[in-house]
């Protein structure tokens, strides 16, 4: 099946199996790695990119799901909120093994979008379908205000 797609700002148009997972083309047809494989069911949000706006589990997508001229974001794009993220966590020690790393800043990637101002109990719901097994998530919750407090003085 023919498909037309937009994945961090660049226009992709291919043939897939109507089956292949969204995962798999990101990371097999595009070579962006950076989204990771977890439980491969859509539960732990290792997986999650920013679909048309929306944070998505990329691992239960079907490529033959996805509206004509679907807008990805991954943690290789270079949206203003991802930087910043990607900084903070760096900064703020937020990172551990790193397997659910890209899903969680992408998770608060949508956040932030939707929701600069999002309160601690918003930003703990916004990141509450990635599971990480490393960290008490304290920190990672730091990185997320301390980007969010780059953005509110901006």
């Amino acid at each position: 099946m023919k498909i037309e797609i937009i994945v961090n700002g660049i226009k992709y148009s291919k043939d897939v199996p109507p089956n292949q997972r969204l995962l798999d083309f990101l990371r097999e047809d595009l070579g962006l790695r950076g989204t990771k494989y977890g439980c491969d069911q859509g539960e732990c949000g290792a997986c999650s990119v920013i679909l048309n706006g929306e944070i998505v589990t990329s691992c239960i997508i079907l490529m033959a799901q996805l509206p004509p001229q679907s807008d990805v974001l991954t943690i290789e794009g270079e949206d203003q909120v991802l930087q910043l993220l990607q900084t903070t966590f760096a900064e703020q020690g937020a990172a551990q093994c790193g397997a659910c790393t890209p899903g969680m800043i992408m998770a608060a990637t949508a956040l932030l979008i939707k929701n600069p101002k999002a309160d601690q109990d918003e930003v703990e719901e916004g990141l509450c379908g990635v599971l990480c097994r490393c960290t008490g998530y304290i920190k990672i919750y730091e990185a997320v205000r301390a980007a969010q407090r780059r953005l509110v003085s901006k």
